[in-house]
């Protein structure tokens, strides 16, 4: 049985890597996409996973295909489409390492997966079904994702979420918080920024937002709170988790770091979403503190995902 398994958006982070001798700007290939990420964070903290999505038929997606396998992550839910190209994201960085996207996807790959495309055995053999927003963006991908969430909802499957805004991918500010909080009732475990709490809920206030997101039906939220740590909450109660100090070289992966964590020290919890206390979300949520303050000293997302060794070895410090 899988730990988790995801759907959504597999893609190339073309990554600020300075400049040419001749002054022109570098990017460096990168895998990435959310729901990848969170999966490499929890392979490499010994949980097994699976990825549902889709590639094109070219380099970039053979290449994305090897970077999952190579990282034990299971592909028999990763369709190539020989009619779209894999998805692009230009990610340039300021010098404190935050982010700034352009994406070529008109249309991505990853956005024409359809629910016949669905690996339907692969959801149903896991304990966790996680999804993002970028999903929900266009069809075919939105009707599949959605169909996604019903199969794993009848499997029995806990579901997880993390909404990843990126405003340049939608058509308006609108449209992004009608899909972003359609799917929110049918969620037990969500994941959100600070910069997405007025989007998911009209609180910009962390702790507002969590009550908030738990009365539509989340058992378990967390707000990260960049460099500050988490908050968590759930039904007993919430309480802000620290973060672990870093210097940040790059700021991709962070948020999808820490959820790896967070769901990696769930599977290990064994209970219930409606089972866990505010002690427990704390832990899982220091966890995956640990992963994003190593994650966020390495360029890359997938590539600075750090081991299960370096994890424990800061959170013994």
């Amino acid at each position: 049985m899988y730990s988790v398994s995801a759907l959504g958006e597999l893609l190339i982070d073309f990554t600020d890597a300075g400049t040419s001798a001749g002054g022109q700007r570098l990017f460096e290939r990168n895998a990435g996409g959310a729901p990848a990420n969170v999966l490499v964070a929890l392979q490499k903290l010994g949980h097994k996973t699976a990825f549902l999505g889709k590639v094109g038929d070219d380099m970039h997606g053979a290449f994305l295909r090897r970077t999952l396998e190579e990282n034990g992550i299971d592909t028999r839910g990763l369709v190539t489409d020989p009619d779209a190209f894999t998805t692009l994201a230009f990610v340039q960085l300021s010098p404190d390492g935050e982010r700034e996207f352009s994406f070529a996807r008109k249309p991505g790959a990853d956005t024409r997966i359809t629910p016949d495309e669905l690996a339907r055995d692969v959801i149903a053999d896991s304990r966790v079904f996680h999804v993002g927003s970028l999903s929900l963006t266009d069809e075919p991908a939105r009707s599949a994702t959605l169909e996604a969430l019903r199969a794993a909802r009848a499997a029995g499957c806990v579901t997880s979420y993390d909404p990843n805004y990126r405003a340049n991918l939608w058509p308006s500010v609108e449209a992004a918080c009608e899909q972003m909080r359609a799917v929110v009732p049918q969620m037990d475990l969500m994941k959100l920024s600070d910069e997405e709490c007025e989007l998911l809920t009209g609180e910009r206030d962390p702790e507002a937002a969590a009550v908030a997101l738990l009365a539509k039906g989340p058992k378990v939220v967390a707000v990260t709170l960049g460099a500050g740590g988490a908050y968590v909450a759930c039904a007993d109660g919430g309480r802000e988790v620290p973060g672990f100090p870093a210097d940040a070289v790059d700021a991709t992966g962070a948020g999808d770091s820490f959820w790896g964590g967070f769901l990696a020290g769930f599977c290990e919890g064994g209970k219930a979403p409606d089972e866990v206390g505010v002690e427990d979300a704390a832990a899982y949520a220091r966890l995956g503190n640990a992963v994003a303050s190593l994650c966020v000293r390495r360029r890359g997302a997938i590539p600075a995902m750090p081991e299960r060794a370096q994890v424990e070895e800061l959170l013994a410090e």
